[in-house]
Parts: structure tokens; sequence; C-alpha cells
């Protein structure tokens, strides 16, 4: 067992969801701390509470676009961006529809918490694992964020709202 996926076990015997352990396990990465991002990928879990798209998948993607994406008119995405979701998602699919017959949480889970504690610990680890790899092989690195979001710097995640 790798020690991501210790910290994977822990987080979901702290009832957090998929789509709370992929964005943690990159803030942590980059050391940092953003509470209303991770409360945000709430909305993600469970296939967005119908059973659709994994979770994993769709938090995985917000880790891409934490990194590579666009946070405002100024800003310009990586050119990479959109080549980085596809292979993720790609693979997710791949991956998914080979063991599962499908990427949604209804396939992989089916609703039944033991298919769940069976299934979602290995998957979540395996994908985030993938995620790294297909990051550095663009040249992104997760523990140093190119632009904005640097540890120590305050995040002001939901700043338009105040």
């Amino acid at each position: 067992m790798t020690e991501d996926s210790f910290r994977v076990a822990e987080l979901l015997l702290a009832d957090l969801k998929c789509s709370h352990i992929m964005m943690i396990l990159a803030l942590e990465a980059a050391g940092r701390q953003d509470p209303n991002l991770v409360r945000a990928m709430s909305g993600l879990a469970v296939g967005m509470g119908q059973g659709m798209t994994c979770g994993i998948l769709s938090a995985g993607c917000c880790v891409v676009g934490m990194l590579a994406g666009k946070a405002s008119e100024e800003e310009s995405e990586d050119s990479r961006f959109v080549d980085i979701l596809e292979e993720f998602g790609g693979w997710f699919k791949h991956r998914c529809s080979e063991e599962y017959g499908g990427c949604n949480c209804s396939d992989i889970m089916q609703f039944d918490l033991n298919l769940r504690a069976q299934r979602c610990p290995a998957l979540i680890s395996e994908s985030w694992q993938k995620l790294n790899e297909i990051l550095e092989r663009y040249d992104l690195d997760i523990t140093h964020p190119p632009r904005g979001g640097e540890a120590g710097e305050e995040a002001d995640t939901l700043g338009f709202l105040s």
C-alpha cells in the first residue's frame, strides 16, 4: 500500500467522498488548504447525487482546472488544458468501462455500500496516481502550481461573494 493509499483510506474513514479526497490530495500536495474548495467538491459526490459521472473523474478534472485552467478575465488557460482533460477522462472512461461497464457512479458502486467499500478506495488511489503521471508528462508539477495559490498564500476562492 502506498502513502497515498493510506491517506485515501484515512479520508474515507472520516466520511469524505471521492470528490473531496481528490481535491484534498491535490491541495495537500501543493501545501495548501482551501475548505471552501473542498466543500464545493460535495456537489460532485455520488455522481452529483444522481449516480451520474463518478466524482473521482469530475474532481480529477477540477484538479486539472486548478492547475491549468482560467481564473479571471485577464488570464488565459494553459494551452495543454484540453489535452490533459482528454487524456485523464479518456483513461478513466476506458478503465471503468472495462471493469464496471461505465464510468458513472451507478456503474461503479451501484448504490451499494459494500461495493463502494470494495471498489472506490483502490479506484481513487489508482486515479490519483494516473492523474499525477499525466500531469508530470505535461510538465505540470502539482506541488508547485504555475500561478497563484502558492503555499502560504491566502485562498480567496469565494472572494467574489464578499
